[in-house]
């Protein structure tokens, strides 16, 4: 059996930099994760997608981002158990928790955060019948892995959100031709990001066409075509490679609703004091909790974090004196040096 200080379920951006938290407050983690690698949606969906809000960077690749964080928290050596799903906790005589993921490894702990992001995830598909025949590298994909894997091609991308915008704007520079499909005339995507494809589309750098569906798709080995079912001008077919259908994600808490957590639209209910859930000794951060004024953003996941580790410290070591450092010292020994200070 495992045993840790904090149990973190999710090893995505915000799971990774609750370890240095802790660790500043010489406090062990171990990382749960479903997917078979760290990083979350940052490796799965997105891995070289370029992101801006992250302070001190003007823009890093999601896939640098992780990495960034794996060298952050190398000195608090956190362990991992990566390829199994967090599926049964029970409250043990002492008080802490062990948890029992899908292939049986029990971990114990005082306090679990859990930082599972959108929880388990499917992307939501168009109603196309032989949509899965073409998935698999045979011409359709839900999220953007590499986009270098549409270099030179003939991309269909449908959507009206973010994420068809974004990819739009990008795989223009990419891509030999890029079409953006969408149901209505309207995008309900970021204004910035909008305009900008209306410039690409005025400048013939992409094509897009308003107030019409994807409705069926061609090909024997690999997509071929996609038909294009228009408002107004019928129905028609377009030469393609690739299709990228941008519709969003299903957020599924999974085996989080059998814990007897306070849920609220799917996410899990928090006090914004601390990000502790209705549970004594389990908190929520990042995408997968819930307050007013949420915002769903990495930067803010990291602020949850670094609160819910204070709180967590105080639950474990209720009689131990907290002295908050601050983390100017520079170097891997002088943050060891900070760490071993302040639980003393």
């Amino acid at each position: 059996m495992i045993k840790t200080d904090i149990l973190i379920i999710g090893a995505g951006p915000v799971g990774l930099f609750t370890v240095f938290e802790a660790g500043l407050l010489k406090l062990k983690c171990h990382l749960v994760d479903a997917l078979p690698q760290v990083g979350g949606q940052l490796t799965e969906i997105y891995p070289k997608k370029p992101i801006y809000d992250i302070p001190g960077y003007p823009a890093v690749n999601a896939g640098e981002l992780v990495d960034n964080l794996m060298k952050q928290i190398e000195p608090f050596q956190p362990t991992f158990t990566l390829g199994e799903r967090a599926e049964v906790i029970e409250r043990l005589e002492d008080n802490s928790f062990l948890l029992t993921t899908s292939r049986g490894t029990k971990i114990n702990a005082p306090v679990i955060a859990v930082a599972a992001g959108l929880g388990a995830f499917e992307p939501r598909k168009p109603p196309i019948d032989n949509i899965e025949r073409f998935e698999d590298d045979k011409g359709v994909a839900y999220f953007v892995r590499d986009p270098e894997v549409y270099r030179d091609k003939k991309v269909v991308i449908a959507g009206g959100g973010d994420s068809a915008l974004d990819w739009t704007i990008f795989l223009a520079n990419i891509a030999k031709e890029v079409t953006l499909v969408h149901r209505r005339a309207e995008f309900r995507g970021a204004l910035d990001s909008v305009e900008k494809v209306h410039q690409l589309d005025m400048e013939g750098r992409i094509k897009m066409i308003t107030d019409a569906q994807v409705v069926g798709l061609e090909g024997q080995d690999h997509l071929k075509e996609v038909t294009i079912k228009h408002k107004n001008l019928g129905t028609f077919a377009k030469e393609a490679d690739e299709f990228i259908p941008l519709f969003g994600l299903t957020p599924k808490l999974g085996p989080l609703e059998n814990w007897g957590l306070e849920i609220e639209r799917g996410a899990l209910k928090v006090n914004t004091y601390d990000y502790s859930t209705n549970v004594p000794g389990i908190y929520a951060i990042g995408d997968i909790n819930t307050y007013p004024g949420k915002l769903k953003l990495i930067l803010c996941g990291f602020h949850e974090a670094t609160l819910m580790c204070q709180s967590a410290f105080k639950y474990i070591y209720p009689d131990k004196k907290l002295s908050f450092k601050y983390t100017t010292v520079m170097g891997e020994q002088g943050i060891l040096a900070t760490a071993s200070k302040v639980a003393s």
